[in-house]
């Protein structure tokens, strides 16, 4: 899931944000499994399906919630303006029309969309929820990734318009509206209210929550202004959100017909690819480097960064940690579907060659004493923090990573962290390298990560300070949509040639189903295409 507009520089960017990453990884750890039998109908728009969670959502509040569990649940509870279709285009909602320039866009509302509670979802709803996120003083984490930052909104109810305009460029401001969870407006005065509850213009409602262990969802009857006017007609009655932490867990229930729906990234997979059970997968950015290039840090040196980059075989690292079923990144963190996809990343990282990162390191005034790399006294000190939720796989390539460093010369060791750790630990900036694969739908989304202030005024983890990809942002920021994808890629690579950002495997997250028909995307499961099946 997650950004600022490309023009918010480290110099002019202001406000607050909160830090988001938690939206912005794994998606393969939002496990969905359904129902099958238990005296659930057995097909049709009357059937129950029983959605697992690998961790309890937390919060659901629609304009605080980032986290990638409750993004998934919500996106069944509220609808968007827009919807994207598998090859990027953009698919009616709950606007019917728009048009769009860099810095405004115009959305005209279908008639007849309401609320759960059966009031209508107005223009002036839409446009209080707009103004709501962009103003920093209600610290909405979504100010950036589906509001801009500088957006002003204003609604027309005779024509069903809201118009957004921005100060700064928006170049994918119609794109965005697809993260924007449209919330009827008098939840925005309480968002807290909506944390264990809904209020929204999407197919279901929630109806029970017993956080750790369950949430209901009921099916909307009365629901037609879906993608291109999908209607509730087919869908699920019921879905029941449960945790379950275990993916092993998950893919047993599965063979044994108990469940119909679940993802499974890990070696599981493997028994249901023999059992020929369907799946339906998105490519993601799963291995990904970071480094802290804060002042004092010895990865503020690029000469360090790129020497740490050469000592390790990026590909085997990936095949550690992916059991040989990755593929090679090329890109820094867009996930389709996305209007750029361009290779940022083939031939600009570092080669892996130990001796030349020797060379490097000497040429930067480091010196091999007693085996060790020091400067100034000091040796070279790395600490490579990642997520231990990542499973036993990542940790033994952290391990291989470590191992490389420390036969190179490098005071290497491991931090494993749980993954609400790896947030904090990244933004209180004590740390040097870490294991933090980044994802988002657009290439602006990307800059709040790469650019701009550090925690705590902002999301720029390392403390990236790179002129070239600031200037190729700002650049594409100032071309509408997809004409400026050749400079988004240009940026992109700026980054990666200097080993600000280090993406190096990609993974599917696949999901495996049986009794159910489904399509999925950067998000997980498109809530409109769920169908219970025969089985």
């Amino acid at each position: 899931m997650p950004s600022t507009p490309g023009t918010e520089t480290r110099r002019s960017r202001a406000g607050t944000a909160r830090p988001a990453l938690a939206a912005a990884t794994a998606l393969g750890l939002v496990a969905a499994v359904a129902g099958c039998g238990g005296g659930q109908a057995a097909a049709g728009g009357a059937a129950t399906v029983v959605v697992a969670i690998a961790t309890d959502p937390g919060t659901l509040s629609p304009t605080t919630a980032l986290a990638s569990t409750a993004l998934a649940m919500n996106a069944f509870a509220y609808d968007t303006l827009v919807h994207l279709g598998a090859d990027g285009s953009l698919i009616p909602g709950v606007a019917e029309k728009w048009s769009s320039t860099s810095h405004s866009a115009r959305f005209t509302l279908r008639s007849g969309v309401t609320c759960q509670d059966g009031s209508a979802l107005t223009a002036t709803d839409v446009a209080a929820e707009y103004n709501h996120i962009a103003d920093p003083r209600n610290q909405s984490p979504m100010r950036g990734i589906s509001v801009p930052v500088t957006a002003v909104a204003k609604a027309d109810e005779a024509a069903r318009t809201v118009t957004v305009t921005t100060t700064k460029p928006a170049p994918f401001l119609v794109q965005m509206t697809r993260l924007l969870p449209l919330v009827c407006k008098e939840s925005l005065a309480k968002p807290a209210a909506l944390a264990k509850a809904t209020n929204g213009s999407g197919p279901y409602r929630l109806t029970e929550a017993v956080p750790g262990d369950h949430y209901t969802y009921v099916k909307r009857d009365d629901y037609s202004w879906g993608p291109g006017g999908a209607t509730a007609a087919d869908l699920p009655g019921k879905l029941l959100f449960k945790v379950v932490a275990n993916e092993s867990t998950a893919a047993n229930l599965l063979m044994a017909g108990q469940i119909n729906l679940t993802a499974v990234n890990g070696a599981d997979g493997e028994r249901l690819d023999a059992a020929r059970v369907p799946s339906r997968s998105i490519e993601m950015l799963f291995g990904q480097f970071l480094f802290n290039e804060a002042a004092g840090r010895p990865t503020a040196e690029t000469a360090v960064r790129k020497a740490l980059v050469a000592v390790l075989d990026l590909q085997q690292l990936g095949n550690v940690a992916i059991g040989g079923r990755g593929k090679p990144a090329t890109g820094i963190g867009e996930t389709s579907p996305t209007p750029c996809t361009g290779d940022s990343v083939t031939g600009n990282l570092p080669a892996h060659d130990p001796a030349q990162a020797a060379a490097a390191l000497t040429a930067a005034g480091w010196a091999k004493r007693d085996g060790t790399w020091t400067k100034d006294g000091r040796p070279l000190t790395v600490r490579l923090t990642y997520p231990t939720a990542q499973g036993p796989q990542v940790a033994a390539a952290i391990e291989l990573a470590v191992q490389r460093w420390t036969s190179f010369g490098v005071s290497a060791s491991a931090r494993p962290t749980d993954s609400a750790s790896t947030v904090s630990t990244l933004s209180g900036g004590d740390w040097e390298a870490a294991w933090a694969p980044i994802a988002v739908n657009l290439p602006d989304q990307l800059t709040q990560f790469y650019d701009g202030p550090p925690p705590p005024r902002g999301n720029n983890f390392g403390a990236v300070d790179n002129p070239d990809y600031r200037r190729l942002a700002a650049q594409a920021a100032a071309r509408p949509g997809a004409s400026g994808c050749a400079l988004w890629n240009a940026a992109d690579a700026a980054l990666v040639k200097r080993a600000d950002v280090v993406p190096f495997v990609n993974r599917p997250a696949r999901y495996y189903g049986k009794g159910v028909t489904f399509q999925v995307d950067g998000g997980g499961i498109v809530p409109s295409s769920l169908r219970r099946s025969a089985g």
